[in-house]
């Protein structure tokens, strides 16, 4: 005798199947019974309260808040007028290595450390001397630039 083609998977997922049609034809069978489609326009509308929830009730507009235009930023907020630091730091070379032509420097006034390049070095430096620099933002982080010894 031969064996049944059809295993216990199979027969799984035909009655799943079977299943899910079963309750596709009942939603639609419900959809017709309830109108469907001939809900009246007041009836579809959603409406969104002051806090971004979804409801079928329409706001109240005596709690409506006025809002000007000009006070709705989008994208990046606009610069505010900040009074600059001293541009001029001063600080002590940590690290400077001139084969390779960098070197670090420690801002005394923020102790963070910055990277110097000697293309960026007016006249010549060592560790531990005592230097004043520009800070210069780039794409890997603050650079000190137009850096010189010091007489402090």
């Amino acid at each position: 005798m031969a064996k049944s083609q059809e295993t216990f998977n199979k027969k799984e997922k035909e009655k799943n199947r079977l299943k899910k049609r079963q309750e596709k034809e009942e939603k639609k069978e419900a959809r017709k019974a309830s109108g469907g489609k001939n809900q009246s326009l007041e009836e579809m509308f959603a409406y969104v309260d002051e806090n971004g929830n979804i409801t079928s009730t329409p706001p109240d507009p005596n709690r409506r808040k006025a809002t000007k235009a000009e006070d709705i930023e989008i994208g990046v907020p606009r610069q505010r007028d900040i009074p600059e630091a001293d541009p001029i730091r001063k600080g002590i070379v940590t690290l400077f290595n001139e084969s390779k032509g960098f070197g670090f420097i420690r801002d005394l006034q923020s102790q963070e450390s910055l990277f110097v390049h000697v293309s960026r070095v007016k006249e010549p430096i060592r560790e531990r001397d005592k230097v004043e620099f520009e800070v210069e933002m780039t794409p890997k982080g603050a650079n000190a630039v137009n850096v010189r010894k010091s007489e402090g």
